[in-house]
Order: structure tokens, then sequence, then C-alpha cells
């Protein structure tokens, strides 16, 4: 067994190394993480950009991978802490974005600003408890090649958007886009697709 394995397994070993990781009652990982040890366990691809101005609160036990001439521009926050975040080759997040693992979102990707792309949410179904107590769940987020995202946009856990997919500004993802379509409002939903038959976009 790996020590990572029994640290996991033992529940003392794991509180431990978790706060040596974490500060008490917050959500980023202590400098020297950052410093010493993210810099040699995520992936950073040649020529990509994650600017000065922000929040990466990644940690080593989840994976982080930034794709070649990708950038992340100022004031986004980036955390894998419940799930890996894998950003592809040539994709741009935009500024003022949210990535919350688990998320997976390929290459050659827009993002424009203010976006919210989330895997995590608490629970709520206990009424004795506030939902900032109960247990987390996560569900993967994919987002396929080409896709073009609008300022505002939220994309809930568990959805997939397909490949070349203009999701609009200000909607709210809830459901899987298909390939090759736009979709639009709260929730989203599809307006347009292209027919290959004739090579145009058609509407839904």
């Amino acid at each position: 067994m790996s020590i990572v394995s029994k640290i996991k397994a033992n529940p003392t070993l794991k509180k431990l190394a978790l706060w040596m990781m974490i500060p008490a009652g917050q959500h980023k990982p202590r400098l020297w993480v950052k410093m010493m040890v993210n810099p040699f366990k995520h992936k950073r691809g040649k020529k990509s950009i994650i600017r000065n101005r922000t929040r990466t609160d990644v940690f080593p036990y989840n994976k982080f991978e930034l794709g070649e001439n990708s950038v992340i521009e100022d004031f986004s926050t980036i955390n894998n802490g419940v799930g890996d975040v894998i950003i592809g080759d040539r994709t741009i997040i935009g500024i003022g974005n949210v990535i919350i693992g688990p998320v997976s979102i390929g290459n050659d990707v827009m993002f424009a600003q203010n976006i919210v792309v989330s895997g995590l949410n608490h629970g709520y179904e206990d009424v004795s408890l506030p939902p900032s107590v109960q247990k987390e769940t996560t569900a993967q987020i994919t987002i396929g090649d080409d896709v073009w995202i609008g300022a505002n946009a939220v994309v809930t856990a568990g959805v997939t958007i397909g490949k070349h997919v203009v999701i609009g500004g200000g909607s709210v993802v809830t459901k899987n886009i298909p390939d090759y379509s736009v979709a639009v409002g709260n929730p989203a939903k599809v307006i347009k697709k292209y027919n290959f038959e004739i090579a145009k976009w058609e509407k839904a």
C-alpha cells in the first residue's frame, strides 16, 4: 500500500495531512504547497499563461492541467479541491471566471467574462442543518472542443456541452447540450443546430 493510500485510509492521518495543506476554515492551499509542491505536481503546457491576479486554489491530491497556448485571465478562480480541473490547448478562460472541479474543458474553447462552471453542490435535504455544513456532492462537467460561452453564463454540475457549441450570455446550463448547436436562456435551450447535409445553421 502506498503512502497516499495509507493516509487516505486512516482518518487521523488524513485530517493531519489536510491541516498541513489547508489553513483551518479556508479553501486555499498553504503557501508552501503553492511554491514547493504544485509546480512539480500539476501540468502546464508550453506558452500557457496564468495571470498574476488569478486565484489558483489547486491542491496536489487532485489534477490541474493547463494546455499549450492557453490563458487564464485576471480575477478568475480555479479550484480543484473536490475534483480535477483539466483545460485543453489554445483555450481562453476570460476575466473573472470561476471554475470548480470536477471539470474537463476541451481545446480551442472561449470563455467570456464572469462565467461560473461548478461541479460542486451542497446537500440541503436535512432541514435541521444549514446547507453549508451538509454533505458535498460532485458531478463531472465536460465541455467539448471549439465551444464559445458568453459572459455571465452558469454551467451546473453534471452537464456535458458538446463540440462547437455556443452558449448565449447570461444562460444557465442545467442539461446536456448536443454537438454543433446554439443554446440560450434560463434554463438554456437549444435554438439552432447545424445541418451538415445542407451546410447551414437551422432553427431547432
